[in-house]
């Protein structure tokens, strides 16, 4: 957990979401992770980025869209929970998203360090929330940026 008293460089940070969550969280202002837990969020602090990555329209299937979609600053300082049903207590952070086109995940896979056997690109983002160093980050944020 990071000393939120002490400043620190930005980390970066990939976060594996479903395409239709993501919609939900860019309306909202928030990044949710490991299926609602807050444990992992707690790594994050303010200024910190967020690269969103959707493999699949919906949760639980849907169709493949295996794109980066959305791209975000972390604003919040410590998690916070909400009550979406009764058996669903998610744990939220808050983040500031920017404009942004999806970009196709595959083209890039090539240039980014965190993916180390091309063969098998989407094991990473079986991990959820991980960071990535920031030249990944910058990689993907450009194409992000240069739209369709």
């Amino acid at each position: 957990m990071p000393d939120r008293g002490t400043p620190r460089e930005p980390r970066f940070w990939i976060n594996t979401v479903s395409l239709d969550h993501v919609l939900s969280a860019v309306q909202q202002g928030f990044t949710q992770a490991d299926h609602g837990a807050n444990t992992r969020l707690r790594q994050l602090a303010p200024g910190d980025g967020m690269i969103f990555y959707s493999p699949r329209t919906e949760l639980r299937g849907g169709d493949p869209v295996q794109q980066f979609t959305a791209i975000a600053e972390v604003t919040g300082d410590e998690p916070y929970q909400v009550t979406v049903s009764e058996e669903f207590r998610p744990w939220r952070l808050a983040v500031r998203f920017r404009t942004c086109t999806p970009a196709d995940a595959k083209p890039l896979v090539g240039g980014l360090s965190f993916i180390a056997d091309p063969a098998r690109w989407g094991y990473p983002f079986r991990r959820g929330l991980f960071p990535v160093p920031e030249a990944d980050f910058e990689t993907i944020a450009r194409a992000l940026a240069a739209g369709p």
